[in-house]
């Protein structure tokens, strides 16, 4: 049986003397600002350009750790990101960019999703609460203004596919939103009632849409009447990690909220998905993608096992056992830390590795790139040793 406060305290060390301490000393960019995640297994910067992701995605997580710890180190690195990120990440339109080079100037506007700006929003949030600077609570807010309009607005997205042929939703973005009002709500408590509201109008999206009973699964896309679009390669995709991730979303809101309703519908989606994610076969993990009807996948990485579903499986098991004092998440917990232990964690440079094969050989050995950075696992180790406390 895991020891939680062996747990707890090892947690401590690999975030603060190890996770964060890497981007500090190899991320951070003391000319231009903000921060790189391009970086090889040693800390090396090996890609200049910057995701706009990170930029905000960082700035919540340094925001966050600043507020847990008091490190001034912590709020100086939120402070580059957010004077990066308010200089050089969004375009004329007041649109923000997916990648800049390392001085801020545009390489990649993408204008498909309204990511940039989700973690620009909790980053601002979170900003705001670790300085009291009631701007960024604004500046979110007026964000998330722009995220709805976008939203609201036909044609303002530009599909993925042509719309009068295939056209779809997807669970991503009410998904993200749930967690981005979460955020948005802890650093403006004045606004609860608001926010609430939203979010139930999420949660009601996310049911009608993308959660399956009859299925037992969550889909990641679907016809826009929430028909399974079981002829299409996209349409049966299961993304175990992001449904996991939405379940202790949908639990934490829950816990927030004291509904019940909330907290079995997260640990129904945290059950299905675990038997659909776990690989008993080769040793553990979450794999990246499962096929609805159990048929053949196209993606040539489906079978890998990323850092960042671990982490999403980390908290929501925890999460669980919290709720239902029910050992068997707490035995799940406890495998998937064990996993983490022996194959991500790099005690000899610190940080985790990010991508393993499925029989768990080792893919590639860098430490970040446009999508991994200091966010999934930072918030990981954080958020489980709240639920510790």
């Amino acid at each position: 049986m895991i020891d939680l406060k062996e747990t707890k305290t090892r947690y401590e060390r690999l975030l603060t003397q190890s996770v964060l301490p890497f981007w500090l000393e190899h991320g951070m960019d003391e000319e231009n600002g903000g921060i790189y995640t391009g970086l090889s297994r040693d800390g090396s910067l090996i890609e200049s350009d910057k995701s706009v992701w990170f930029q905000g995605r960082a700035l919540w997580t340094f925001s966050m750790a600043y507020i847990r710890y008091g490190n001034p180190e912590y709020l100086k690195a939120a402070d580059s990101l957010v004077k990066f990120l308010e200089e050089h990440c969004f375009d004329s339109d007041g649109r923000m960019f997916f990648r800049v080079s390392a001085d801020g100037r545009p390489v990649i506007k993408r204008l498909r999703y309204f990511f940039s700006e989700t973690f620009a929003v909790i980053g601002f949030a979170a900003y705001a609460r670790a300085t009291g600077k009631d701007e960024y609570r604004q500046k979110a807010l007026i964000l998330l203004e722009m995220i709805e309009d976008i939203r609201r607005t036909p044609g303002t997205l530009v599909p993925k596919f042509n719309p009068q042929v295939e056209p779809s939703r997807s669970f991503g973005e009410p998904m993200i939103l749930l967690n981005v009002m979460a955020e948005l709500r802890e650093s403006c408590p004045y606004m609860e009632d608001e926010i609430n509201r939203y979010i139930d109008g999420l949660l009601e999206e996310i049911q009608t849409y993308f959660v399956r009973p009859d299925m037992k699964l969550v889909l990641e896309q679907c016809a826009p009447d929430g028909t399974f679009m079981r002829d299409h390669f996209e349409g049966r995709i299961l993304n175990p990690g992001h449904a996991i991730e939405g379940s202790w979303f949908i639990m934490n809101e829950g816990i927030k909220r004291n509904r019940k309703d909330l907290k079995d519908l997260g640990l129904k989606i945290l059950d299905w998905e675990w038997n659909l994610g776990w690989d008993e076969e080769y040793g553990g993990g979450i794999i990246q993608y499962r096929d609805a009807l159990g048929l053949p996948l196209s993606e040539y990485h489906q079978d890998m096992k990323f850092w960042w579903p671990q982490c999403e499986a980390a908290i929501a098991t925890l999460m669980a056992w919290r709720i239902t004092g029910n050992q068997s998440y707490l035995d799940k917990f406890e495998q998937v830390d064990r996993y983490i232990t022996d194959r991500f964690v790099d005690e000899k440079y610190g940080e985790w590795f990010g991508y393993f094969h499925r029989d768990g050989t080792l893919a590639t050995p860098i430490k970040g790139n446009l999508y991994k950075g200091p966010f999934h696992i930072p918030r990981m180790y954080m958020k489980c040793l709240e639920l510790m406390q």
